[in-house]
């Protein structure tokens, strides 16, 4: 799943002020965009981030007639070949990362990557891998019960923790001092609980980490969203009128109208409130990585919640991710993902989150031959039929049952929202008083409170 900001995200900037370092305002600003640390440029210096490499541009392989073969058999094979060389690529790095001479465990979601890693560690240890997973007691986002089956079915040692709003509350007030910059992704606060469950048996723990950028896990790395179709499909003179014209629509919009898109107060979806301004955005877009770095982004205008000293300062330039070319739409996502989402936001919530309890994460599917053997997979071969990751897929079928991995994407995601309801309400309404807002001297106190009343209410999800 992607990163939210919303409530949460200016929470955490309003928290930030409060660690004592100076904070770069145009950076946090910018940040709020996104919900996630960004590099280049930096909040809080020193230190210096090193980002990704610009230079890395993988060359997509181009499908050969064999590899758009529709003989079924044959594509079969062409699977189980695949699969086979990503058995002998993995198998000895899984391996390497299993060195230590300190106990050393995995985090286990149930999912494809981590299935697959916990599988190659079991397969090459002669003890039981010790495995770790966190539980919701939200059945909507609970996925232990998927994991407590693999790590049945693999025979490792397995432990669970089941986590409740309650529990969110211990590190909510603690999250500016152990990420030292803003970072809205809720699921900082399961990695948090889950590292810290796992310290108190290992020292070290292998991830999945990776799996979905190298392999098209994401649905919008195989397919198209209907805001992007929208924008694809409309003749360009008629595109910009449209897109001017919503791109300048209120982003919160009012209660009315954002209730009509998001189906009012019984609905309480995902359906993100700010959908008009994000479509004008994409409308507006001059190429695919425009369109692209719109659909991602939280905020297409994030200084509509700013105070009018900071409206012109707030950046819109925070996605620095690599982009192939429009002719690799899909292929561009996937290393744009890689060299952006990852590195910003996924391996710094994992490794803060771990080195808060002195806990050290290693992840094999980022291991430099994994990437390379990726590339070397062409893009039709990664997605089949609309389904991501068939090459770690056939090879996990061979370690775990395909019912018990084949089922709906769901991420490591939170019942944010409605704990922000709940358990977490009194500490964000003293966070976002209107004395609270007008003391920190960027966030608009009225536009602000506007969204936490629209979220309280149910006409909006604001998480």
């Amino acid at each position: 799943p992607k990163p939210k900001g919303g409530v949460l995200g200016a929470l955490k900037t309003i928290f930030a002020k409060s660690v004592g370092a100076e904070k770069k305002n145009t950076q946090i600003l910018e940040t709020a965009r996104l919900a996630s640390p960004v590099t280049p440029p930096q909040i809080t210096e020193p230190p210096k981030i090193l980002p990704p490499k610009e230079a890395l541009k993988p060359v997509p392989v181009e499908a050969s007639v064999d590899a758009t073969a529709t003989d079924v058999p044959f594509a079969e094979e062409m699977q189980r070949q695949i699969a086979s060389a990503l058995d002998a690529v993995l198998r000895p790095i899984v391996r390497d990362e299993m060195v230590a001479d300190v106990p050393l465990g995995a985090f286990l979601s149930g999912g494809i990557d981590s299935s697959l890693v916990v599988a190659l560690m079991q397969t090459q240890s002669s003890r039981a891998v010790r495995t770790f997973t966190i539980g919701f007691d939200d059945p909507r986002y609970n996925e232990a019960g998927f994991a407590k089956q693999v790590a049945e079915h693999l025979g490792t040692d397995h432990t669970e923790l089941t986590v409740k709003g309650e529990d969110a509350l211990e590190f909510v007030s603690r999250l500016p001092q152990l990420y030292d910059e803003p970072m809205a992704d809720s699921s900082q606060l399961p990695t948090l609980l889950v590292s810290r469950m796992s310290r108190q048996h290992v020292t070290v723990a292998l991830s999945g980490d990776g799996g979905d950028e190298l392999f098209g896990g994401y649905s919008w790395h195989r397919r198209r969203g209907l805001a992007d179709r929208v924008a694809r499909g409309t003749p360009l003179v008629l595109r910009r009128v449209i897109g001017e014209i919503l791109h300048r629509f209120p982003d919160p919009a009012p209660d009315m109208f954002t209730s009509a898109i998001t189906g009012g107060r019984s609905a309480k979806t995902l359906r993100p409130a700010n959908t008009v301004s994000r479509v004008g955005a994409m409308l507006l877009a001059p190429d695919e990585k425009s369109v692209y770095a719109s659909a991602l982004a939280f905020s297409v205008k994030p200084e509509n919640l700013l105070t009018r000293a900071h409206r012109e300062r707030a950046g819109n330039g925070i996605l620095h991710g690599s982009w192939l070319g429009d002719a690799f739409a899909f292929e561009s996502r996937m290393l744009f993902d890689s060299t952006s989402y990852l590195p910003d936001d996924i391996l710094v919530k994992v490794d803060r989150a771990a080195m808060a309890f002195s806990l050290e994460t290693r992840a094999p599917l980022l291991d430099h031959r994994v990437f390379e053997f990726a590339w070397r997979v062409p893009y039709n071969r990664k997605v089949i039929d609309g389904v991501g990751k068939d090459p770690l897929r056939t090879l996990l079928y061979r370690y775990v049952p395909r019912e018990l991995i084949d089922r709906p994407k769901r991420g490591f995601s939170v019942p944010l929202a409605d704990w922000l309801r709940g358990p977490l309400r009194p500490l964000v309404e003293e966070q976002l008083s209107t004395r609270a807002l007008a003391a920190t001297g960027l966030l608009d106190p009225s536009r602000t409170r506007q969204v936490w009343f629209q979220h309280l209410s149910g006409i909006a999800n604001h998480d």
